[in-house]
């Protein structure tokens, strides 16, 4: 199997790189990855992954539910209510960030095709591109949209967008900073991308350890703090204009992680977890769970 050995820090190309942890794959295969960080700027990530040709077979589980949109359990439960109310909440962000009532949008790694559905109904002239083919069947069927394959991005013109969005994307992308570029080159210059990702420096990533569900390897590559984040969009031309915390990802990914340990009642302590997450978050949002980025192009 081919993989992914990095030997210089994609964010800052320094070569002294320690080990931080070793993480078990809860989904799909069992197997241990090993997660890195660059002494130099902190930035850390999963080493050894599978190259993206070989990836697929890591998203092959029902369980993964931004491709399946399964709603068995109790936890799955909780991500479809949890997820009706955020849809409000982006679409509302979206539109204050941007400065905008509608415009053009693109949305990355769509999944099932909830967020653009949304964005759709409220007058947006949407695009959504997706790497799985059963989640694009998905959109397809159920919200008649016509999601295009990732190969798509390469055919949109210059500064077609006036608003790029990634929920929960960015850290699954091999060509992390080739990606930074065409988007700089697809977003308008008074355009704006918003970013969600984990945040490795939340409470809940530092309770859990090794069995932050958020960690998610081999399929989470990079694994970002705000700092390092920053220093990314710095590098491709980017100034961050705002921050948010997205609060409600510490309970699901706590009840997650107490499974990945193993633990009895796995819900009520992940919920337990999850609520102290939320008042850590509450007095540092810096801290949250996952956190969403607003970035503009410098100039």
């Amino acid at each position: 199997m081919e993989r992914l050995d990095i030997d210089a820090c994609p964010l800052c190309g320094g070569t002294r790189l320690r080990h931080v942890m070793t993480c078990t794959d809860f989904y799909a295969s069992g197997e241990q990855f090993e997660l890195c960080a660059c002494e130099q700027c902190g930035f850390m990530f999963t080493q050894g992954a599978p190259a993206e040709a070989e990836m697929g077979r890591y998203y092959a589980s029902p369980d993964y539910i931004s491709h399946t949109d399964t709603r068995q359990g109790a936890m799955n439960f909780i991500y479809h209510i949890v997820r009706s109310y955020m849809l409000g909440r982006k679409a509302r962000l979206v539109a204050r960030e941007a400065h905008r009532k509608t415009g053009r949008l693109l949305d990355i790694g769509t999944g099932t095709g909830y967020f653009a559905y949304a964005m759709a109904r409220r007058g947006w002239q949407v695009k959504a591109v997706e790497k799985s083919e059963q989640a694009r069947a998905f959109a397809r069927e159920h919200f008649e949209l016509a999601v295009k394959p990732e190969t798509a991005l390469a055919g949109f013109a210059p500064e077609s967008f006036d608003v790029i969005t990634l929920w929960h994307v960015m850290e699954h992308l091999e060509d992390l900073n080739g990606t930074w570029e065409r988007i700089g080159k697809m977003l308008d210059k008074k355009g704006r991308l918003i970013v969600a990702v984990p945040n490795g420096s939340s409470y809940d990533a530092q309770r859990y350890g090794a069995y932050w569900a958020a960690y998610d390897v081999p399929r989470h590559l990079w694994h970002f703090t705000p700092d390092t984040i920053h220093q990314l969009a710095a590098q491709h031309g980017f100034v961050m204009t705002a921050r948010h915390p997205m609060p409600f990802d510490a309970f699901y990914v706590s009840m997650l992680s107490e499974k990945h340990r193993g633990s009895s009642l796995s819900f009520a302590k992940g919920l337990y977890a999850g609520t102290l997450a939320w008042f850590s978050a509450l007095r540092q949002k810096e801290r949250s769970s996952s956190m969403i980025y607003v970035f503009r192009k410098k100039g």
